[in-house]
């Protein structure tokens, strides 16, 4: 697999991740699960590549409203938080500060998951691999929530799969997952968008027609 940096878009390291994935093709206890927002367009690609389910895990990243692009931890559903204690130390941050930051961050997160899961029942994921997808790995806080998550709800088997990650994440998370697949990590990097020629947000409405078109997809498949 010849990598030619940066990826178009996120579509296109979805299709290049899964051929990196393809020992997990039609195996029936494995789930891609895209982390929100941005993981969700690649997530699907895998996927749909795979002929397997596709659902979401919600994340938030923690950061200071005066310093949103450096993030202090993350948050994910069942109550998950992970925060970078040695960074939280040098920003000389107070416990009632980060609780301020946490609980706003809950609220969003708390819409996300409503919204996205519409009702359906709770993610399961017992028995099952889960192959966790993000767009990219910057300081790997929410993919350490989203590990975290799967490991809360008793999956067996734990996949960090990602296009693109930093060599400094890529150690936070070493030994966190059972299998760890990141299709590059360039010495020099300054985050996860520089690697990608469109990196345009992506929506609420683009995260739940994602899923909605994969949950239509795997009725027709079943149905044939």
């Amino acid at each position: 697999m010849k990598l030619d940096l940066p990826y178009r878009n996120r579509s296109e390291a979805g299709r290049f991740l899964a051929e990196a994935l393809s020992h997990y093709k039609t195996k029936p206890d494995v789930m891609v699960l895209g982390l929100t927002r941005g993981g969700i367009p690649v997530a699907a690609e895998v996927a749909l590549a795979l002929g397997v389910p596709l659902d979401v895990i919600v994340v938030r990243k923690l950061a200071l409203p005066s310093e949103p692009e450096l993030a202090i931890g993350a948050i994910a559903g069942d109550g998950i938080q992970v925060l970078d204690q040695e960074f939280i130390r040098v920003l000389g941050l107070t416990d009632a500060e980060i609780v301020e930051v946490a609980a706003s961050q809950r609220n969003e997160l708390n819409r996300q998951e409503a919204l996205y899961h519409g009702g359906r029942p709770p993610l399961e994921l017992k028995e099952r691999t889960a192959v966790l997808v993000d767009d990219g790995l910057a300081t790997g806080s929410t993919m350490l929530a989203a590990v975290a998550f799967a490991r809360k709800r008793a999956a067996k088997r734990v996949v960090i799969a990602v296009p693109i990650g930093s060599v400094a994440a890529l150690k936070k998370l070493g030994g966190k997952a059972d299998e760890c697949v990141c299709l590059a990590a360039p010495d020099r990097f300054y985050a996860v968008g520089e690697w990608y020629w469109n990196f345009l947000p992506v929506s609420d409405d683009e995260v739940v027609k994602f899923l909605n078109d994969s949950a239509k997809l795997a009725m027709t498949v079943s149905a044939a």
